[in-house]
Parts: structure tokens; sequence; C-alpha cells
């Protein structure tokens, strides 16, 4: 029976509700694009760079962490953190123009970008590694939150009131936030930072933000055909060769060369890659598929992708028991589930139901949130205490670029499946092909007529589209079970004898 103290409760209470400030700021913005767009007079490329300019600010400060927390301590960090984020949230709200708004979202991006990785090095520093997994499980439902309040609290915020309540509304979770920091923490490993790699920072944060800009913009950009995407694509490889041979070189590098000894940590990032390249894959695709060949309403697709963070939710009930059975195991049976949600979404055709959708969001849902646990406890269980706060950003910041990459992987899928598939059902769908003509064609218009030409090239784009979204389905499910089998490479420890918690 595990027993936590006062203090515990009240951290694991804090991490979570900052979590949740966290999740549901960043995925309410999402919903309320459209007024941005018309309310600021942009583009929908230049709206587009309110999400961009975040993620990338994010994705720089990330790597941050590990120092700025030995430098400044738990509590002063943290601290800074959620009152940086919420008043940058609150000026997103008082914007009054595009470049104003902008500003505001590197602001709020990068005071918010320690909050997730320390909040989940707060956890394992502060509990026994016999405790981890019932408390990356109850942190867990704080992160599920975010992402199912965000959207629907930013959808019924934009409707009954305007876009910046949906900001302004952020201010009381925020300030709720400082005062549970700044009662729970206290400044831990405050004092030991080492000197501060300024270069390999400089190389690091370039070439992120470079692969951050090149995966979120290609596809708008035709990819290589565009000057912008070879320009970042060369900063990116350059830079990032440039911080691998300092930091192997430096005496003093960014992340500390005992990290990448740990055979469980190297392992555990490469499957945080991989969970970040799962996680919000379905979230982007059925949207649009649900919309565009099904003519859902938007509010009812939100309801129905919510249901992925039900399934979550339920595979808290279970999780726990079955990490401490076998984590790899565990692991390796939640990238299976997620594999037969995937290959099921690839089974869907164009009159997919309710029922469909919601069954693999539940179940897809339900396979991420058994393997996260045991992969998390899995990757930290051997790292030294003073390297997790190091180790959380490095975690943190590749599952934020699994997800950009596998996003961007699979819409280029998707985009050329349909491109490839509309030239050739388009090819035999003619009047030179009388044979394919299938019988409604007549029943709407004699052969070439402008009503049957309308018509078909609707149904050829449908079909087209439907055969696109299959195919980045199945990119989806080779990548999970491709990667499920690894699992087993994970060593597990000995349990550790009971010791007094951290303070």
């Amino acid at each position: 029976m595990l027993s936590f103290t006062g203090r515990q409760w009240l951290i694991l209470f804090t991490v979570q509700f900052c979590t949740v400030l966290f999740g549901v700021t960043i995925t309410s913005v999402g919903v309320i694009l459209p007024q941005l767009k018309g309310a600021l007079s942009a583009t929908q490329d230049q709206v587009s760079w309110i999400l961009t300019f975040n993620l990338v600010t994010t994705a720089v400060v990330t790597p941050l962490t590990g120092w700025l927390a030995a430098k400044l301590g738990w509590r002063t960090l943290m601290l800074c953190s959620v009152i940086g984020f919420t008043g940058a949230s609150v000026l997103c709200g008082a914007a009054t123009s595009l470049e104003m708004l902008l500003l505001f979202r590197v602001i709020q991006g990068g005071m918010g970008a320690p909050i997730f990785p320390m909040g989940q090095a707060m956890l394992l520093a502060s509990f026994r590694r016999d405790q981890h997994a019932m408390i990356l499980m109850m942190w867990g439902i704080g992160g599920v939150m975010g992402p199912i309040l965000g959207p629907t609290f930013g959808g019924l915020v934009a409707e009954w009131l305007n876009w910046r309540w949906a900001f302004f509304l952020i201010l009381p979770l925020g300030a709720a936030s400082a005062l549970m920091v700044a009662v729970a923490l206290r400044d831990q490993e405050k004092g030991t930072a080492r000197r501060f790699d300024g270069l390999g920072y400089l190389f690091i944060a370039i070439a992120i933000a470079a692969a951050q800009l090149m995966f979120d913009r290609g596809q708008r950009n035709d990819w290589f055909d565009s000057v912008e995407i070879v320009i970042e694509a060369v900063l990116a490889a350059t830079c990032l060769y440039l911080f691998v041979t300092h930091s192997l070189t430096s005496k003093s590098p960014l992340f500390s060369p005992a990290l990448f000894t740990d055979r469980n940590f190297v392992l555990g990032i490469g499957f945080a890659t991989i969970m970040g390249m799962l996680q919000y894959t379905p979230m982007v695709l059925f949207p649009p598929m649900l919309q565009d060949l099904r003519g859902y309403p938007d509010a009812i697709v939100g309801y129905l992708i919510a249901t992925r963070g039900v399934g979550n939710f339920l595979s808290f009930f279970v999780v726990v028991q079955c990490t401490r059975a076998s984590p790899r195991m565990t692991l390796a049976a939640g990238l299976a589930i997620q594999a037969a949600a995937a290959l099921w979404m690839g089974a869907l055709d164009i009159n997919l139901t309710t029922y469909d959708v919601l069954a693999t969001n539940l179940i897809h849902g339900f396979g991420f949130g058994l393997a996260y646990t045991p992969m998390a406890v899995l990757t930290f269980s051997t790292l030294q205490p003073s390297l997790l706060t190091q180790g959380n950003a490095l975690f943190s910041l590749l599952r934020m670029l699994g997800s950009s990459i596998f996003i961007s992987l699979t819409l280029l899928v998707f985009v050329y499946s349909q491109a490839t598939a509309s030239s050739a059902l388009g090819s035999f769908v003619s009047i030179f092909y009388p044979t394919a003509m299938v019988d409604w064609a007549a029943q709407v218009g004699a052969p070439g007529s402008t009503a049957l030409h309308l018509k078909l090239a609707s149904e050829v784009r449908r079909q087209a589209a439907m055969i696109g979204y299959i195919n980045a389905f199945h990119l989806l499910t080779l990548m999970a079970a491709a990667t499920a089998p690894f699992a087993m490479l994970f060593s597990v420890p000995r349990p550790e004898p009971a010791a007094a918690p951290a303070e």
C-alpha cells in the first residue's frame, strides 16, 4: 500500500493543476483561429503563424529547463513560468494587431516551455521509484484533461463571448496555479548549475527552430520546391552536426554526457519520439476527414475526438498494476493496441459511421495511456536523480519534435496518395469507359453533360481523399507495430528499498 505525505500530495496536485493550465491554453487556440482570421484581417498563412511561432519558441526554450532549474531552483523557475505564461496569455487577449499577438505568443511559448518537463521531473524526484507508476498515472489524469477541456473551452467561450476571452479566462487558472506553486514547492537544485554552454545552446536552438519551421510549413510551401524550406533544412542539419561535435569536445556541454551513458534513458527518448508521433496524428486526420467527406459539424467532431481522452482515462484503471507486473510487456501491449486501432482506421471507407470514429479513437487513446506510464517509468528508472530535470527537458523536446515530424510525414502521404488516386480514378470514370459508369450516373445526367461531369468529379475527389486518409492511417499502424518489439530492450531494475521521500 502506497502512502504519501501531505507535501507529496500538495506537489502532485500543484503539478497536475499547472499541467491542466498549460494544456487548456495551448489546445484552445486552434479552435479560435477562424475568429482570429476575421478579427485581425489575416490570411490563412498569416494566421497559421499564431500556432507556429508558439511551437517554435516552446521547442527552443525547452532545452534550457535543466540549466534554469539548477540555477534558480524549482519554485522560482516554476513560479516565473506560470506567472509569465499567464501574463502573456492575458496580453494575447488584449492584442490589437496580428504583430502584437505574434509577439505575445512568442513570450507565452517561451515562458510556458519549462512547465511540462519540470512537472514530470519534480514528480519523479519527489517520490520513490516504486511509486512512479502510480504517480505518473495520477498526473496523467491532469494531462488528459487539458486536451479534452481546451478545445471545448475555447469553442464555447469564442461562441458565447469572443476570441479574446479564451485568453482572458486563463487568468484565474494561472493565479491559482501560481499560489499553489508558491506554497507547495521549495527551491531544490538551486545553485547546482554548471557553466552555461552558450555556443552549444545556440547551435541546438537554431537546429530546433529550423527543423520545427521546416516540418510545420513544408506541406504548405510544397517542400523542397520552396527556397524557405531548403534554407531551413540546411540550417537544421548543419547546426545539429555542429551541436553534436561541440558536445563531444566541450568540457561543459549543454546536456550532461552521463545522460547518454544510461541505456534505458537513450532507449526511452527514442520511444518518446515515437509516442509523440502517435499521439496527435489521429487528432489531425479525423476532423478534416469527417467535415469534408461526411459533413459533420465542428462541434460534433470535437465531441467525437474527445473520446480519445476517455480511452486515456480508462487505461488508468489498469496501467499501474500492469506496469508493476511487467513494464516492458505493458509498453509493448500499449503500442500493439495503438497499432490495432490504427489498422481499424485504415480499414474504414467513405461510409464510416459515428461508431467507427468513437471506437477507433477510444481504443487508440486507451493504447496510448497504457504505453505512456511504463515508457516514462523505464526511461527514468536508472537515471541519476541529479539528471532528472535535464533528462525530462530532452524527453519533452523529442516528443514535441516527433509529433511535428510525423504529422508532416502523414500529411505528405495523404497529399501524394490523394493525387495519385484522383488521377487513377479519373482516368477510368469517363465516357470512353461506359462499363465503368455506375448505375446512378444515368440518373444524374446524360454522358457528357455538365451535371454528370460535376457529380463524378466530386465523387472522384471524395474517394481519392479517403484513399489518402487510409494510407496515412496505414503509416500510423506501421510505426506502432514496428516499435512494439523494441520494448524488450529496456532493462528492468530491481525494486529499491523504501526510503524517506524527498522534501
